[in-house]
């Protein structure tokens, strides 16, 4: 049920007037042949402008040997997976097959963005990784101070000296916010909080000639800052531990929090306009809502995913699941994909809430589900790695070294 705004004050902002939020044009999917960021574009709405046919089966299996937690990037015909034994994998998209594979330090729980030939994402020991996609060489690599769960977001600007550019945002369990250039891995600036990052930053629209990063910390505050500068624009106390990304919509941002309650915030004014919290099970979001057609959509550890009146935070429908909610939810035209820890994927009738698919991984899931080329494409906490596609004839394709076991659609049914 939403909440009235309680007492969260202590929001400063540094510019004087209100901010007036443009709209963010929604980028994502629909460039993957030239890029890829996890949440389909900058501003994280979990909108991804890409086509799935209405009937989706298993095209391909791939084994990686080893737990996936983050989430797989597709750009170019080939899919980017990180795996916790530090290694990113390159499959190709329509068959499956392992392209090549590139060690880092550590466990690989940062999903990776692509852009213009380059993977770039983080790793368990703190290094920043940047690899070329089409033979996975490492081209430069930046150390951080402690691990990196956060993706990186793209900033694409006008630098000072007059020459288009490309930034690197994302976050770090050292507590900073770090800008670095796209190109060679340059420290641009970094901001200091009060703990972990572990949020993918949300990039406004222009905002007085500006691009603002929004994100939430796991200090219990929310911030605004200047994308090209670093400069802390404003800040709200919320008390509250923030690991899910922030989503951006119409001046609003939309997030979750471990005090378990979503929240929108009016990024002009820096008040809380609603709150929602299930009457019934306190439990905390770790999933990133999707903001698309008046609704905010938003997986919980209640089991349950919840489908929001992004004006006034009123239920509009849900849809209860048999284990938590982790994966961030992904909307594809009239179709909202989602996934529980139990390894449920589903698809629901975003209008209305009701099932439309469904399909029993039968292993443990907490990354979210990435659609591009034709395909929606996940992974196991288990290491499986499943493609989904167009109906063909003869069985599913096999990656490398598929391991043997049972293909279990379920048939469609429907939905709370």
């Amino acid at each position: 049920m939403p909440l009235p705004g309680k007492g969260l004050a202590r929001f400063r902002l540094s510019l004087g007037v209100g901010l007036g939020l443009a709209a963010v044009a929604v980028a994502g999917s629909a460039e993957s042949a030239h890029g890829f960021l996890f949440r389909g574009d900058a501003a994280l709405t979990g909108v991804v402008q890409a086509r799935l046919p209405e009937e989706l089966v298993p095209i391909w299996v791939f084994d990686a040997r080893e737990g996936i937690d983050s989430t797989v990037a597709i750009a170019g015909g080939r899919a980017f997976v990180g795996t916790l034994d530090g290694r990113l994998i390159a499959l190709d998209v329509a068959t499956g097959e392992r392209l090549w594979s590139y060690q880092a330090g550590e466990e690989i729980k940062s999903s990776p963005s692509v852009r213009r030939g380059v993977v770039y994402f983080g790793d368990g020991t703190g290094i920043f990784h940047a690899v070329g996609v089409a033979d996975g060489k490492a081209l430069w690599t930046f150390e951080t101070g402690a691990e990196i769960i956060s993706s990186a977001n793209l900033f694409d600007h006008v630098g000072a000296d007059g020459t288009s550019r490309t930034d690197l945002l994302f976050g770090s369990y050292d507590g900073f916010l770090y800008s670095l250039a796209a190109a060679d891995g340059r420290l641009n600036w970094k901001l200091e909080t009060q703990s972990y990052v572990h949020a993918t930053p949300a990039l406004s629209g222009p905002v007085n000639h500006r691009r603002l990063v929004v994100f939430g910390g796991c200090d219990g505050y929310f911030r605004l800052v200047d994308a090209a500068t670093g400069s802390e624009v404003g800040s709200l106390e919320l008390g509250a531990y923030i690991a899910a990304s922030t989503a951006l919509g119409e001046g609003r941002a939309y997030v979750g929090t471990f005090d378990s309650e979503v929240l929108a915030i009016d990024l002009a004014s820096g008040k809380v306009v609603w709150r929602f919290q299930n009457p019934q099970h306190n439990f905390p979001y770790y999933s990133s809502p999707a903001v698309s057609q008046g609704l905010v959509m938003v997986g919980g550890r209640d089991k349950i995913l919840h489908a929001l009146d992004s004006k006034t935070g009123e239920e509009r429908w849900s849809y209860t699941t048999r284990a938590r909610i982790d994966a961030s939810p992904v909307v594809v035209g009239r179709r909202l994909f989602g996934a529980a820890k139990n390894g449920e994927i589903f698809a629901l009738d975003v209008a209305s809430g009701m099932k439309v698919w469904s399909y029993d991984l039968g292993e443990p899931v907490v990354a979210s589900p990435s659609v591009a080329d034709g395909r929606l494409i996940i992974a196991t906490l288990g290491g499986t790695v499943y493609a989904f596609g167009q109906p063909t004839r003869g069985k599913p394709a096999g990656g490398e070294s598929p391991r043997p076991k049972p293909l279990r659609p379920n048939p469609t049914g429907q939905g709370n």
